[in-house]
């Protein structure tokens, strides 16, 4: 049985008084923004204890088929849903890091080597960290503000989305670097997965069904 973490609880808590209801009504009730819950109702629904309809809302699960709805999470695989990894090299310079992240409209940046081994992640907290104040912080390379490899949260393709889905929350992360482990020990960038993804197949699952 999935532990709650602490936000998840009082999601359970404002569906038994007031479902059905919308992401955006339990966003209000919780003084958080819709997108902050995205993962949270992802784990809920898939662990089968809420369930989701169109223009409807969420709404407690009425099967209580927690065990079925972990097992079709746990078949439904990374490499299913994964993404395209949006990297930069070590060299790169803030400034354009900045560039890339909006660009690619993305939260964190996959830092690689030449051979696209991981090096380490780089987020928009970083980056806003270090250039508030300092001018000349943007022609700085981003391996001096990144995160380093030994500390990145990573995953492989062959796991499950409920996996990554709990790494996610545990960690507090909104995405995953998907690496695949080389003869050499080191970890190559073959894709990322982010809570995105993973509510994308949700809601494509739901459409099937």
């Amino acid at each position: 049985m999935i532990e709650f973490t602490k936000r998840q609880s009082e999601i359970m808590t404002i569906l038994k008084k007031h479902e059905p209801i919308t992401a955006e009504q339990i966003a209000e009730m919780l003084g958080v923004s819709k997108g902050t819950l995205r993962s949270d109702l992802a784990v809920l629904v898939m662990t089968g204890h809420i369930e989701a309809k169109p223009k409807v809302g969420y709404f407690l699960s009425k099967t209580k088929d927690e065990t079925n709805n972990q097992n079709v999470w746990k078949q439904t695989l990374v490499k299913d849903v994964q993404g395209l990894a949006v990297t930069i090299q070590r060299t790169t310079t803030v400034n354009d890091a900045v560039i890339s992240l909006f660009l690619d409209d993305v939260g964190s940046l996959i830092v690689v080597d030449e051979n696209h081994y991981l090096q380490g992640i780089v987020s928009r907290k970083d980056l806003l960290k270090v250039t508030l104040g300092n001018s000349q912080a943007t022609s700085m390379p981003v391996q001096l503000v990144m995160t380093r490899q030994p500390k990145v949260y990573t995953i492989t393709a062959d796991k499950s989305v409920y996996d990554a889905a709990k790494m996610m929350v545990y960690y507090e992360v909104d995405s995953l670097p998907v690496v695949k482990l080389e003869d050499d020990n080191k970890n190559k960038v073959i894709g990322r997965i982010t809570k995105t993804n993973i509510v994308k197949a949700l809601i494509d699952m739901g459409s099937e069904a």
